[in-house]
């Protein structure tokens, strides 16, 4: 049974940072893709950031772009997300996707699997 377990989320004020990790079980991803969504309150969820198999191609949504971080250790089958800078419109709740596509994407379409998500909240 594959399983995308999210941690690291929780309560920072503005300006400060969080990293999220997701650790994989139950198949490996390290040919794959794998992607960091979020969803706000009565929003629908959105794409944050992607990496390819390797790390040596991303993409970012552009309201995060020069302020999070994504990366990958393939030998511990984790993907983390470095949130610098946070905004109170970045509360919401991060999910960790894992794709069986060969390329990156930034649609939920292209994700197979996905965790249960954790919690992050920036207080102004």
């Amino acid at each position: 049974q594959v399983q995308l377990v999210e941690s690291g989320g929780g309560l920072v004020q503005a300006g400060g940072s969080l990293r999220l990790s997701c650790a994989a079980s139950g198949r490996t991803f390290s040919n794959y893709p794998m992607g960091w969504f979020r969803q706000a309150p009565g929003k629908e969820r959105e794409f944050v950031a992607t990496i390819n198999w390797s790390g040596s191609s991303t993409y970012y949504a552009d309201s995060v772009k020069g302020r999070f971080t994504i990366s990958r250790d393939n030998a511990k089958n984790t993907v983390y997300l470095q949130m610098n800078s946070l905004k109170p419109e970045d509360t919401a709740v991060y999910y960790c996707a894992g794709s069986l596509y060969s390329s990156i994407s930034s649609r939920i379409s292209a994700y197979d699997y996905w965790g249960q998500g954790t919690q992050v909240t920036v207080s102004s």
